[in-house]
Parts: structure tokens; C-alpha cells; sequence
């Protein structure tokens, strides 16, 4: 299992490095001076020009990448253009924030898809399934600034039950993390159904049936337990997905985590704290792409095999 990790963390490197490369390259053509961004309007030309050389933006590409990168390497991921507050430090306190709204979102989604999966599969081509097909796909079709604002319009100003943004207690998390949830959870249902409806197509499910065991230990302990692994890794990549895709319902509902945090930078042309949040958000997706495949191979006997040399 070592050496499975270990190799998994070898080709993290050069993905990260490519994926740096192409995010620094698209920020410079992205164009607009960064003087604009530090100096005041009344600088004058010498000033503007003594800046861009001292911070290096003459500097051909190639120089200004690699020095970037050496100064990741040293732990520096630059400071921000317009608040002056290190990157890393920024987006480490936000961090926590869109792990908090993913966290409960993933949850929410798992309550609702898992079950009713398992339900659907159960009940193929029938009007529960199609009921059911026809709401997971308007659930994996519908934008989440719409639906957060649906809800915001239901629950905040015409029932006035939940605030609709900000932070402060459990009922702020309820709705950002509804619109986060339901979108996966239509997503994860598609998922647990087709994999229950592969399993339960299997002999061995058969075999258990005459063997006489009972409908509920047929399901859950052959037919789910051999289907969580398509499930664990459909979770997995919708729990990268909300770490770092998350930026429309963070907007939404005025929630500080790291969505919000790449878009009011975007909106500020705050190159730094753009391209150090884009490249970090990667590298974020990268170790929970590990921890899935960990999982996974925990799950799977044939790749525990393949590396412990008895396969």
C-alpha cells in the first residue's frame, strides 16, 4: 500500500507543475499592469516605472514563472495587490470555511442520493425510477445561483425562516449548503443506481438469494458493499468539486470561504491572490484525489494485491 501511495505522490508533481504553469500563463495573458493595482492614480511615471522594475515585471515570463515557483518553494506565495496580506495565509483562513459548507453539503447529498439509489435500482423501469430519473436530472440541470436564490426568495423573504447570507450559527450554513447538496445529490444518485443495477446483475447475488439469505442482507451487505466503489469515488471527486467549485452559492449567500475569495479577487484584478488561490484550490484537489484513491484501494482487494506482491 506504501508504494501505491508513494506513486500516487510522484505523479502529483508534475500534474501540479504543468497545471501552475498554464494558470501563471493565463493570468499574464490576461493582461492589465499590476502597478495600476499597488500605486496610487497621482504616481508618476518614474515611480510607475521604478516599481515594475524593482518587482521584476520587465522581467521576460519565463524569469517571472520560475522565480514564482522558487518562491513557493520557500513557502512564499506572494502577497495580496490590494489588502498587502500574504496568499497563503488568506487562503488558509478561508479554507476552512468552504470545508465546513462542503462538508455539510457532501453529507446532505450522501442522506438523499445513497438511499435512493438503492431504491431506484430496486425498482427498474418503473414510474418510481423514471419519478425519480426525471428528478435527478433536473437536479444535475439547475444552476446553483438559481436555486440559491429560489431559496433564498422561499425561506428568507416570503416564510422568514432562514437569514439569506452571511455567517454566524447553523441556521447561515442550512441554505448555502441545500444548494451545494442537492446539486450532488442528483449526481449521486445517478451513480449508486447504476452501480446497484451492475451488482445486482452479478451471479454471486443470486447465489445469495438461494442460499436464502434475507432481502436486507442480499442488498446491503453483497449488493451495496460491492457497489461502494464507483460510489466512493463519484464522492470523492464531487467533494473536489465543492472545495473548489463552489464559487457561485459562496457569492450567493455572502459566504466567506474560498469561492467568494477567488471571485472578489478576479473582480479587484488581484493578480497574486488569484493565481496563488487557483494553483492552491489544485493542489487541494490533487490530495483529496489521493485520499480517493486510498480509499479505494482499501476498498478493492485486486489493487491492495497488485502492490503488496501477491497479485
Amino acid at each position: 500500500m506504501l508504494k501505491y501511495i508513494l506513486k500516487r505522490l510522484v505523479i502529483m508533481i508534475p500534474t501540479l507543475l504543468v497545471t501552475s504553469f498554464l494558470i501563471f500563463w493565463a493570468m499574464d495573458l490576461a493582461g492589465g499592469d499590476p502597478v495600476n493595482q499597488i500605486l496610487p492614480e497621482n504616481a508618476s511615471v518614474e515611480q510607475r516605472e521604478a516599481l515594475r522594475e524593482e518587482m521584476g515585471f520587465n522581467d521576460p515570463f519565463l524569469v517571472r514563472y520560475f522565480r514564482y515557483i522558487g518562491g513557493i518553494l520557500k513557502g512564499d506565495m506572494g502577497s495580496s495587490y490590494i489588502s498587502g496580506q500574504d496568499v497563503f495565509k488568506t487562503f488558509m483562513g478561508r479554507c476552512h470555511m468552504t470545508l465546513i459548507l462542503g462538508g455539510t453539503a457532501l453529507i446532505f447529498a450522501c442522506i438523499i442520493a445513497v438511499p435512493l439509489g438503492i431504491y431506484t435500482a430496486l425498482h427498474e423501469n418503473t414510474w418510481k425510477d423514471t419519478a425519480a430519473t426525471v428528478v435527478a436530472l433536473f437536479g444535475v440541470s439547475m444552476p446553483n445561483f438559481w436555486l440559491g436564490l429560489m431559496l433564498i426568495i422561499l425561506f428568507s423573504l416570503k416564510l422568514g425562516w432562514l437569514p439569506s447570507g452571511g455567517t454566524g450559527g447553523v441556521k447561515y450554513l442550512i441554505l448555502p449548503a441545500a444548494t451545494v447538496g442537492l446539486s450532488l445529490a442528483a449526481l449521486l444518485t445517478r451513480t449508486t443506481r447504476s452501480a446497484m443495477l451492475d451488482v445486482l446483475r452479478q451471479d454471486y447475488m443470486t447465489t445469495a438469494k438461494a442460499k436464502g439469505c434475507s432481502k436486507r442482507r442480499v442488498i446491503y451487505n453483497h449488493g451495496l458493499r460491492n457497489a461502494m466503489i464507483p460510489i466512493v469515488t463519484a464522492i470523492g471527486m464531487q467533494f473536489s468539486f465543492v472545495m473548489t467549485g463552489s464559487a457561485l452559492a459562496e457569492t450567493v449567500f455572502g459566504w466567506p470561504g474560498i469561492g467568494r475569495l477567488v471571485v472578489d479577487s478576479i473582480n479587484k484584478r488581484d493578480t497574486p491572490m488569484v493565481t496563488g488561490s487557483i494553483i492552491l484550490c489544485c493542489v487541494l484537489m490533487a490530495l483529496i484525489n489521493l485520499a480517493v484513491d486510498i480509499i479505494y484501494a482499501f476498498c478493492d482487494p485486486r489493487i491492495k494485491a497488485q502492490y503488496s506482491g501477491k497479485g
